[in-house]
Parts: structure tokens; sequence; C-alpha cells
């Protein structure tokens, strides 16, 4: 019987627990996934301890992960004979399933991982990559544009830094001193956060900020308004009473070519993110580390 991570309440990391479960059959279209690896995210966290309980109650055992790297075990039926087979290694987004020794997916969802991509970048790349495509899309970012992004050493920022850049776009990103250099090597333009960062931001881009991409919320868009005249390229990931309240976008989703894209970037080595990597059974470190903030890259579940 394989095994999976769930919670029965709310509550701090420890409340993760290994279960037990029946080996799941993939339905029509779907195929069988042993994972390999498995993206951890802010949002498991707020979802562990509840911070959506008021809207969305949660039905126990609840799983977590959204993204995950793994090899194609058994189909079901009606999979295209020219889609995957047993054997192939493939990456794919989930929903709340993803930790976990074996999952189901649908078979049309999936991209194959190429063998240049490490399993630990591919299980991880999925969940941030796909919003940070996707935001810079909906925000229009393209050459000679100046985008901030705040949280630029993140997940999302890593990703979003790179691809803008590919754009043409200038970057600066706000992060600790000690990513810095690491935002740098990005190609950005690196800032602290904080008190006095809209002075900062002006001394950086005289000639004005025309894209904002907020992964915060609060402060950060309150600085953002203040930075970028058209609202419509302001986008946060976080901050729904923002959206609500000053007419900001709400960015992100997932797209499977932008998927197709992103793992393709990474084969041939134009995008890169960094990982540190927990054991599928040390999930409360893993869960520790991203709720403490100031997480280079992205931290991964590997099995």
């Amino acid at each position: 019987m394989p095994t999976v991570i769930a919670l029965t309440r709310y509550g701090p990391p420890e409340v993760l627990r290994p279960l037990r479960i029946e080996t799941p059959r993939p339905g029509p279209g779907q195929v069988l996934v042993r994972v390999r690896a498995a993206g951890v995210n802010p949002v498991d966290c707020k979802l562990r301890r509840g911070d959506f309980a008021g809207t969305h109650p949660a039905d126990f055992p609840r799983r977590l992960g959204n993204e995950f790297a793994g090899t194609v075990i058994a189909l079901g039926p009606d999979v295209p004979a020219d889609g995957v087979v047993v054997g192939t290694d493939v990456v794919g987004s989930a929903t709340a399933q993803a930790y976990a020794e074996v999952l189901v997916a649908d078979a049309a969802g999936l991209v194959v991982k190429p063998p240049s991509v490490p399993w630990e970048v591919a299980g991880g790349l999925p969940a941030a990559g796909q919003t940070a495509h996707t935001a810079l899309s909906q925000l229009g970012v393209g050459p000679g544009d100046v985008l901030l992004i705040h949280a630029a050493a993140g997940g999302v920022g890593t990703v979003a830094t790179q691809l803008a850049r590919d754009l043409g776009a200038r970057v600066i990103g706000t992060a600790s001193e000690g990513n810095h250099d690491y935002l740098r090597g990005l190609g950005a333009t690196p800032t602290t956060y904080g008190p006095g960062l809209l002075d900062r931001v002006r001394a950086l881009a005289p000639d004005g900020v025309d894209v904002v991409l907020d992964l915060v919320g609060g402060e950060a868009v309150t600085t953002s308004l203040a930075l970028v005249q058209d609202r419509h390229r302001i986008g946060t990931t976080v901050d729904r009473r923002a959206v609500e309240e000053h007419g900001v976008r709400r960015v992100g989703g997932r797209s499977l070519p932008a998927l197709r894209e992103l793992v393709g970037l990474a084969a041939t080595g134009r995008l890169t993110v960094p990982v540190r990597t927990f054991p599928l059974h040390e999930v409360v470190a893993a869960h520790r580390m991203v709720e403490n903030g100031h997480v280079r890259g992205k931290v991964v579940l590997t099995l």
C-alpha cells in the first residue's frame, strides 16, 4: 500500500502525517504515476493552517501538493496511443495530492520530462513556473519595460525574473540582502524590501516603473500603486483585498503550453531554479522552511 502525506486537523507542520492508501486505479484518459519529486508551496502551508477554512473548509484527512514529477507505471482506458506509455518520465500539475508515492493524473495534462532536467527541478517547476509565465503574459511584459518583482528570490520570482529578462524587460527585484548577489546573477537589479522601498525603487528607476508583479501583498501593493499609473499592469498572486479595493489584477494560473515551454527552457539550461530537497518523510521540516520565508528558489520533497 502506497504512502501519502495528509492532515487530519488544521495546525502547525507537525499535523502532517503519513497515511497508507489503496493503490488508486487510473480512469479513462488517466495514468498512474510513481512520484519522484513534489514541490512545496506557500499555499500548502496556508491550507494546512486552515487559512481558507472560512470559505473552503476541508474534508479530513486532507492531502496536499499541487506539482510533481514522476514515472508513468500504469495506463487507464482510452489513453491515446501516441501519448505517454508505461515508463515515460513526466511533469505535471495536481490538486492537493502530490505529496504521495503514487497519484492519478490526466494523461493529456502531462509534459514529458527530458533526461537533462533533474527530478527535483522538474518536481518544483509546474506551480511556480506556470504562475510566473501566465502572470507575465497577463501583464503584457515586453521589451523595454521596467518590471518590479516583489519577493524576486522565491520560486515564482526566480522564474519570472529569468522569463522577463528573456522578453527584453529590465527587472528590479526585492529580496533580503543575502539574496542580492543571487538576483544579480539572474540579471535583476536587487533592492531590499521594507521602509523606504518607494524611494529606493525611484532611485533605481528614475524614468519610472511600467509593471509590477507582487508575490507578497500588503505594503508591497501600496508601494506599487505609487509607482505605476495603470493599475491593470500591477498584478498580484496573493492579495485578494488589493484586487477588490484598488483594482489591481489577480494574475497567475495554469497553462499546459507554458509548462511545455518551461520544461524545454530548463532542459537547455536557459531556465535555472535552485532547489532545497527533503525526503517525503521530512515533510514537517520542509513546511517549516517554506513557512519561515526567505527561501531561494523552491523546496521540493523527493521520493
